[in-house]
């Protein structure tokens, strides 16, 4: 099936597989078929920002993406990692509000804190995760920016395949419920533990 479709409105052309592609951390490169696909698209775009982007190949990018600087049209996700975060992000915020192109800011904390135990299982961090995101917060505080989104990968089973939070999770733990073919997950009270950070950071006295 042809995925990208011209519009029956005549506004374009658009993805029709899905309602936000987005392009990874490791297939971001302008002159790259990704690239160069979801430029022709009218869609809303995701672009993945890891901790050793250049800042201005990501502005060159939302330039090559985003011609006309069409609000809501780019969002960029950063994933820094909690490590990383305080030092990378800075000089990205920097830059993307000094060319004043419209974006909206998201934070993965996900996907720069993936450990591997030494058993060989994918795994992250309660505390990490958190971590990065209390952190983004701070660091979109302090440069003038908005955090306006975050990506989280979750489930509202009761998975073991995160480690830390509430109920105390170690790596002992993994083998009881480690049900993802793919990345590891928060459980369904590691969700809400995020889910009352986020509200706790957003309330009108923060």
């Amino acid at each position: 099936m042809r995925l990208p479709r011209p519009s029956v409105r005549g506004t374009g052309w658009y993805n029709f597989g899905t309602h936000f592609p987005w392009i990874g951390e490791r297939t971001r490169a302008i002159d790259g078929a990704h690239v160069e696909l979801l430029r022709g698209v009218s869609n809303p775009i995701g672009v993945k920002v890891g901790p050793d982007a250049d800042p201005s190949e990501i502005v060159e990018l939302l330039r090559v993406l985003n011609p006309t600087d069409q609000p809501g049209r780019i969002t960029l996700i950063h994933r820094m990692g909690d490590q990383r975060i305080e030092q990378c992000l800075p000089p990205l915020l920097r830059a993307v509000t000094a060319c004043q192109r419209p974006v909206l800011w998201c934070c993965d904390p996900m996907h720069g804190n993936t450990v591997t135990t030494e058993e060989g299982r994918k795994t992250r961090r309660f505390e990490s995760v958190l971590g990065e995101l209390e952190k983004a917060f701070e660091v979109h505080r302090q440069c003038g920016t908005w955090l306006g989104g975050v990506h989280l990968e979750l489930t509202g089973e009761k998975v073991t395949e995160c480690i830390g939070g509430s109920g105390g999770l170690t790596e002992a733990d993994l083998h009881a419920a480690y049900n993802s073919f793919c990345d590891p997950r928060l459980n369904y009270e590691q969700a809400m533990e995020i889910a009352f950070a986020i509200a706790d950071r957003i309330a009108p006295n923060r």
